[in-house]
Formats: C-alpha cells, structure tokens, sequence
C-alpha cells in the first residue's frame, strides 16, 4: 500500500528532549497519525492523540529502553492512547460521521497520500476500515507500517502466530467485501 522505504532508527541524544522531540514529530509523526485514525476513524481525534503521544513521549523520554525500536516505542503509546479512547464512555456512544476519503487532502500531499486517492484504493480503505479492530490494526501494522510479524507480534503482545492469523482472516474478510 505505501512505498515507504524502511527508515533507520535515527540516532538520538536522550538527553536533549527538545532536539529527541522533534526528531520523533519529524520521522514518526505521520504514522502516528495514520495510527490513530486507524483506530478512531476521526481526523480530529487522530491529530488530538498525536499530540498526547507527543506530550508523552517529551514527559516519559527517560523511560525509553533501547531494547526496543524507538517507532515501536512511540506507535505503542499511540496504539495505547487509541484503545484508552475506545474503551472510554463518550467515544462509545458517539456515531463517526467522516470518513478517511478526503480527510487527509492537503497541498503538500505525499506521495502515499496520493496512493490512496485512486478509486481501488478508496474502496480498499473503506473495506479495511469496516473490519473489527484486531484485524484492522495488523493490516496497518504490516502493509502502512511494513512492520515484520515478529515486530507485530511484539507491538501488539501477541504471538507470532496470532499475528498470521489475524492478517489471513483480514484478507479472507477484504476479499469477500469485493
């Protein structure tokens, strides 16, 4: 879905929050928002959470362990954000009115936003925001994020396995949607 070539980790200096900041807005800040949307199908809300993740991210920099990918660090923190939103009573009860088509539409569009503006594409977006939760967040994961299933399976908690799974039932169900 996107071409995005797999970026390298970018070398930080923890200790200059400010500088590590910018550099997360910078190289993970679309995808945190793609992230989001994901979750919340609301363009609002996704730029709302990417700006709690970046406040998280500035507060709680110091518990950053590089054993971990620090994408995966800050897609685990919007991935959890999303979920808090979920679970909470106001977005329960709320109807989505908007759509991914044309939410992200802007002058400075990349190259991926343009991906998606073809017809096939738009009838895939919306097929893939139709599906459960579990399966959508595995198809981002994977075919937006090019994460491995290993890396998948780490970000999600979940074994390798369950990761296969969730992507073969994902596809069995965009399949029959078409």
């Amino acid at each position: 879905m996107g071409n995005k070539q797999p970026a390298e980790e970018p070398d930080l200096d923890l200790t200059n929050k400010e500088v590590t900041l910018e550099t997360i807005m910078h190289d993970y800040g679309e995808s945190v928002v793609w992230l989001a949307f994901s979750y919340l199908k609301d363009k609002g809300k996704s730029e709302d959470i990417a700006q709690e993740v970046f406040i998280t991210c500035y507060t709680r920099l110091e518990t950053f362990n590089k054993e971990a990918s620090l994408k995966s660090w800050v897609l685990t923190i919007t991935a959890n954000k999303c979920k808090d939103v979920l679970k909470s009573w106001p977005h329960r009860n709320i109807v989505f009115g908007q759509s991914l088509l044309g939410t992200f539409k802007h002058p400075d569009s990349t190259p991926d936003m343009e991906l998606m503006g073809s017809e096939e594409n738009k009838e895939l977006t919306r097929n893939i925001l139709k599906l459960p939760i579990k399966y959508r967040e595995v198809i981002f994961l994977h075919y937006f994020e090019e994460l491995k299933v290993q890396e998948i399976s780490e970000f999600l908690s979940i074994k390798e396995n369950s990761v296969k799974t969730r992507l073969r039932r994902a596809r069995m169900l965009l399949k029959e949607m078409y």
